[in-house]
């Protein structure tokens, strides 16, 4: 049994662990975002509630890049972990090995062994949510690139500045990154009202948008057709270079099934091979896929340990 924490800006969610399929969950509490021993304290208070056993392992899901070299994480909204290796000082801290790794992994990760990429060998886990992520599976192993940023579609210069039938001129807005014209300032929530501000002057919430699409609004219905080229595009790039079987979609616009219908159609449109069957699918994982991604990590860490 392992403990696994998904940990975001805003909330910790805790839970035990006896196998992906198995996990009870132990509730969740506001994020010390200033303070490391709040922090720390927060997790060993979660076990103990737990009755996880002396030396167990814990297992973390975390918003943040983590460097797989050093074991540094890089934070921005958690500011009392940022730049530590934190696995290290929690595994002191805490008194038992804690393995730490980023969500959108450990999304792919679950999505992989428990979700719509089951059975497939290159799993591609897409998230859409406030801002464009994503994690790469092959044959069930979470691959982890140098400085932890494999998968990370979301960032490099690439957003089209022309997009959408008839074509609208777009400009490349600087990206939370450091880099301007990212598909993260384009793809997710945010990025997708961002173009609906551009498009038509309106300021609408991405689920507004969404719903005013489904329902026929005209400007709603014009900046989903230029989204979908502008996130299609890259998607498209993505699926080519790592021949991924399937592309499981999270985040708030993944819930949007028929969005993810769309994208699916434009991304297949694109790509090399031929795919009769769907290819870029919604999540399947009812459960936070960070807590069963983290799961799968340090269940199969502590079996390698123990063999």
């Amino acid at each position: 049994m392992i403990a696994c924490f998904d940990i975001g800006g805003s909330a910790i969610k805790a839970a035990l662990a006896r196998s992906p399929a198995d996990i009870e969950i132990l509730g969740d509490t506001p994020t010390p975002r200033h303070d490391f021993d709040a922090f720390a304290d927060l997790l060993d208070e979660a076990i103990a509630r737990g009755g996880l056993p002396d030396g167990a392992p814990a297992a973390l899901s975390i918003t943040g890049v983590v460097d797989p070299a050093s074991g540094a994480i890089k934070a921005a909204n958690i500011l009392c972990i940022d730049g530590r290796p934190l696995g290290a000082d929690l595994s002191r801290r805490l008194g038992r090995p804690v393995l730490v790794a980023n969500d959108a992994d450990c999304f792919a990760l679950a999505e992989a062994i428990e979700g719509a990429g089951a059975g497939h060998r290159v799993v591609f886990g897409a998230i859409l949510g406030t801002g464009v992520g994503g994690g790469l599976v092959i044959d069930g192993r979470l691959l982890q690139g140098a400085g932890g940023f494999a998968g990370e579609w979301g960032h490099g210069p690439i957003a089209a500045t022309r997009a959408g039938t008839p074509p609208a001129d777009l400009p490349r807005w600087p990206c939370g990154c450091g880099q301007t014209g990212c598909v993260d300032t384009v793809g997710g929530a945010r990025g997708l009202e961002r173009l609906h501000r551009h498009l038509h002057g309106l300021e609408r919430s991405s689920r507004e948008i969404a719903d005013g699409w489904l329902g026929g609004d005209a400007a709603a219905t014009r900046t989903i057709d230029v989204w979908t080229d502008l996130v299609a595009d890259p998607l498209a790039l993505v699926v080519n270079i790592v021949g991924a079987d399937v592309v499981p979609v999270g985040g708030g616009l993944g819930k949007v099934r028929p969005l993810i219908e769309r994208l699916d159609a434009a991304v297949r449109a694109r790509i090399l091979r031929r795919a009769s069957t769907p290819l870029v699918v919604p999540a399947q994982c009812r459960l936070e896929p960070g807590l069963i991604g983290a799961a799968i990590l340090a269940l199969r860490d502590n079996a390698d340990a123990a063999a």
